[in-house]
């Protein structure tokens, strides 16, 4: 049974899945950074300088009762928040890692996999419409039977 387990972790796709895994997070962990800290920043500028990390509504004050200034406020004094704002920097981050798998990813897979696709070969013969047996594609008479083929 050991022996089974070892051949079923060592066999390609396992092993490419786990690494697929892994770099698909660092790959998630960085498109996030990019749009909390690249992204947004200069969007929350032209917007009248809102920071997406900290928009929220408060659906039930804690103790003490709002305005908080930031979420962590909100969660210290046990509010209940609705973060809309991290909400939207997850859509935004989804977006990006979307498009950059589309592009990326299934799109030069799908042109490869089209160039692979050649068109069958020619045929090299025919069949005689009198004795059904096959015969090279140029012939003008059947070796098998002796008919003329109009051709």
């Amino acid at each position: 049974m050991l022996k089974d387990f070892k051949a079923f972790l060592l066999r390609g796709n396992v092993i490419d899945l786990a690494v697929g895994i892994v770099i698909g997070a660092a790959f998630g962990a960085i498109v996030t950074s990019f749009v909390k800290d690249i992204i947004m920043p200069p969007i929350g500028i032209l917007l009248g300088n809102i920071d997406f990390s900290e928009l929220m509504i408060v659906i039930q004050q804690g103790n003490p009762a709002g305005p908080y200034l930031t979420v962590d406020a909100a969660k210290e004094a046990g509010a209940v928040t609705i973060n809309y704002g991290l909400f939207t920097m997850a859509v935004i981050s989804f977006l990006i890692i979307a498009a950059a798998v589309f592009f990326f990813v299934v799109r030069p897979v799908a042109k490869l996999s089209s160039m692979k696709k050649v068109a069958p070969p020619a045929p090299t013969t025919k069949e005689c419409p009198y004795c059904y047996s096959a015969i090279p594609i140029k012939a003008v008479k059947c070796p098998n039977c002796t008919s003329q083929l109009t051709e």
